[in-house]
């Protein structure tokens, strides 16, 4: 284990900054920084060393060389149990640097915003990337913290270990601060190769016009089929935010149409998922876009088949499946590659951009505040962790309703919530499933009880909502008068 005295920050985005800098204070920490880094601390009332003091040198260059020397650079890199760094240390007054705090400036957010070539070049980080190289090749002697994703992580490692780390923490902090710079140097690279772009055949419609700007064949190998559309891409891109959400131990399939789950299922076997999800809802699985996370083998590859679909994405095809599916000419099979996706989402709107982090929060039962008398049963909770992943990517207003395992119906896109409950209650009865039992999942509040109301004639027996509504107590109250299960969570999850 190795105590942390001493940490330098320096970071582009502050948010989620404050606990770590109020731990390391608590902790006795002296902490170095930068601009505006150093003045958020400063804000904050607690004791900072301006870098510049270390240095004898101020910010120069506009901002462009602030961190760059022997003495930040000496006190990240030396090792402790060398005897010869340890006297250079000493000699030259270089202090060690336990702790890095770096993110990187925001170059593939500023390409995307359309900025000038001038902007997007001061985008590019010199002093930041080079600090987590340094602090990632001594992961002996420093941990460094390369993106403010690890910061809840960061909290529990100081927490639980008093201001220590072991090597392990160290050591996988520096290869996920490795996977940092390879995908930031990757932009950058692909900016000054004029990054790749496809010109498409049109835009949503056939009167516009579109061009795709980025490498596919970095995340996928098209196998088969016709060249991508717009709306190939969009969809392409809901069925991978969708997949991710499910862990590979266990065979998904989803059927996506316009973006939104018609049918999704878990199962042991992967022909056993596809057929769960095709039942959702048949009729909208035409023409749709298929992805699983388990590689396709020959008897689900049969069932498969039988679907007219644009797209079906996997990591992997047995051959003998593959030859199978490739008999349909225009079918679009592509095999997923592992990539790294961006963590911004960009989006011209009015004169402007607008920029917002990726929506990376997925709760699970230990999220979930249990507020009536009943309590949803252990299957209940699995069915309801369930709901809310396509809950999360389903456009708003949306109520899903599922079992452990699978999508029963969703309404989606209504401008009210009571609307999308009818809405995925008649489509669960019109494909045949008895709503007995099933869970509900909102991705906002109730404002009155007519949800719940409704919920309750079809059968319903647990929902989850993320709650806040001065309305509340009413939908409480009329579950524990009807023996339903209700939980919040505290986290809407808007989409549109």
């Amino acid at each position: 284990m190795k105590k942390i005295a001493s940490a330098l920050l320096s970071v582009y985005y502050k948010d989620g900054l404050e606990p770590i800098v109020r731990l390391l204070h608590e902790q006795g920490v002296t902490l170095y920084s930068t601009g505006g880094t150093q003045t958020f601390i400063e804000q904050l009332g607690i004791p900072v060393i301006p870098v510049e003091d270390l240095t004898g040198y101020p910010s120069i260059f506009g901002g462009r060389v602030k961190t760059l020397h022997p003495a930040v650079f000496g006190g990240i890199l030396y090792r402790r149990d060398n005897p010869g760094d340890a006297a250079q240390a000493e000699q030259h007054s270089i202090p060690a640097i336990d702790m890095v705090v770096v993110d990187l400036y925001p170059f593939e957010e500023t390409v995307a915003s359309g900025a000038s070539a001038e902007d997007i070049i001061e985008k590019i980080d010199i002093g930041g990337i080079s600090l987590i190289r340094a602090g990632a090749k001594n992961f002996a002697d420093t941990l460094i913290v390369s993106s403010r994703n690890q910061y809840a992580d960061v909290l529990t490692i100081l927490t639980a270990k008093t201001g220590s780390t072991d090597l392990n923490d160290r050591r996988r902090y520096a290869q996920e601060a490795f996977a940092t710079t390879s995908h930031y140097d990757t932009a950058i690279n692909g900016y000054f190769l004029d990054s790749p772009q496809s010109v498409l055949r049109y835009g949503e419609n056939p009167h516009q016009s579109a061009t795709f700007y980025g490498d596919l064949d970095a995340m996928f190998d098209k196998l088969h089929g016709k060249e991508l559309s717009f709306n190939n891409l969009v969809d392409v891109d809901a069925c991978i935010q969708l997949i991710d959400e499910f862990s590979d131990d266990t065979a998904t399939f989803a059927i996506i149409k316009h973006t939104n789950a018609c049918g999704i299922a878990t199962a042991s076997t992967a022909k056993e998922a596809y057929l769960n999800a095709l039942a959702c809802d048949p009729v909208s699985a035409f023409g749709g876009v298929v992805v699983t996370n388990r590689p396709v083998d020959l008897g689900t590859a049969e069932e498969l088949n039988k679907l007219f679909m644009e797209i079906l994405i996997a990591p992997d095809f047995a051959p003998e499946a593959l030859s199978l599916l490739q008999s349909k000419k225009n079918r679009i099979l592509l095999r997923r590659k592992p990539v790294e996706l961006p963590t911004k989402l960009v989006k011209t709107i009015l004169n402007g951009v607008l920029e917002q982090d990726k929506d990376n929060r997925t709760e699970t039962g230990a999220d979930f505040t249990v507020v009536t008398e009943k309590a949803p049963t252990e299957s209940e909770v699995r069915a309801l962790e369930f709901a809310l992943k396509v809950c999360k990517h389903t456009k708003s207003n949306t109520i899903v309703l599922a079992r452990e395992g699978q999508l029963l119906a969703s309404g989606v896109g209504q401008t009210s919530r009571v609307d999308a409950l009818k809405q995925a209650i008649e489509k669960a009865h019109a494909f045949g499933f008895d709503l007995t039992g099933s869970v509900m999942a909102s991705d906002a509040f109730f404002p009155f009880p007519d949800c719940v109301e409704i919920a309750a004639k079809a059968g319903i027996t647990a929902v989850v909502q993320p709650g806040g509504s001065i309305r509340d107590a009413d939908s409480i109250s009329f579950c524990n008068q009807n023996g339903l299960a209700m939980v919040t969570t505290g986290v809407r999850h808007f989409k549109h």
